[in-house]
């Protein structure tokens, strides 16, 4: 009877160890890829999964996008220029099966095959490219990757440039580039302003001329503003050329009324014989002379 007991206790623990090796859990996020002998039989679904202990293998393929920093590469470019160019990778496990096994390492492989796609991506293209271009170099990193990946069953989904570190003398020459560019807009945006001040300046020179008041209006203006900061001393140039003008159109004016008018002779001698005073006279006496004179 205890010889029974005990056979009995040691099958049950037998079942029980045999049932506990042959459990397994696959997480929602990843796939079991089952080897019986050795030998692919099947890949798992999320869940609770059995296996048959000591003959079934069961490897967990993660399905989740994994970031892969690829460390920063010296690279020269086509235009000769020294750069040192660090990007992220963004892939994932679409085929569990092929990528335990066609590949060992799945992230050792794609950081090594990133890292000399990406020197050779790079080397191609000039500078100004490297810096103004960036999507398309992107573009063609992750188009080489996914094809040289696809066959592991990876599928890279993203690839970013993260940080381009260019020589200390090639970044002051850039500088001053920049600078001399600013420069030239700079000249180009007064030099517009001066021509559309000149414009401005002409039309409003025209108004004047056909109102000459506009000018004087004009001065005024000018003297209150400068008033306004309340100045001992205010240098104004005069009109003088249109004054000078004016006068020369009241004199003629004023010629061409005493020549018409019968009296303005009379008028204009009287009013000079008014303004002469007794004292400017000659004076007329007649003094006898010496006998014998005429």
């Amino acid at each position: 009877m205890g010889t029974a007991v005990v056979v009995g206790l040691v099958v049950l623990g037998v079942v029980l160890l045999a049932a506990l090796l042959s459990v397994r859990i696959v997480r929602q996020y990843e796939r079991g890829v089952v080897f019986r002998l050795g030998r692919l039989i099947a890949v798992r679904d999320p869940g609770l999964r059995l296996i048959v202990p000591v003959v079934d293998v069961l490897r967990h393929v993660s399905l989740r996008i994994v970031t892969m920093p690829i460390q920063s590469q010296g690279i020269i470019t086509r235009d000769n220029v020294s750069v040192d160019v660090s990007a992220v990778a963004y892939y994932g496990v679409v085929d569990p099966a092929r990528s335990v096994v066609v590949i060992e390492n799945v992230s050792a492989a794609i950081n090594q095959i990133a890292q000399t796609t990406l020197r050779k991506v790079v080397g191609q293209h000039v500078l100004d490219d490297i810096l103004a271009d960036t999507d398309r170099i992107n573009e063609d990193i992750r188009r080489i990757l996914d094809r040289t990946t696809g066959v592991w069953g990876v599928d890279v989904t993203l690839v970013e440039l993260k940080d381009i570190q260019l020589p200390a003398g090639m970044q002051r020459a850039m500088a001053k580039q920049a600078e001399a560019e600013r420069e030239k807009r700079a000249k180009i945006i007064n030099a517009e302003g001066e021509m559309l001040a000149a414009d401005a300046l002409g039309q409003a020179s025209d108004v004047m001329t056909e109102h000459p008041l506009a000018l004087q209006l004009r001065t005024l203006q000018t003297l209150a503003e400068i008033a306004v900061d309340k100045n001992s001393t205010v240098v104004l140039p005069a009109p003088l050329m249109s004054t000078i003008s004016e006068l020369g159109t009241f004199l003629q004016h004023e010629t061409a009324a005493a020549q018409v008018s019968p009296n303005g002779a009379r008028k204009a001698r009287a009013t000079q014989a008014e303004r002469e005073e007794p004292g400017d006279q000659p004076a007329t006496s007649s003094v006898p002379g010496p006998p014998g004179t005429a």
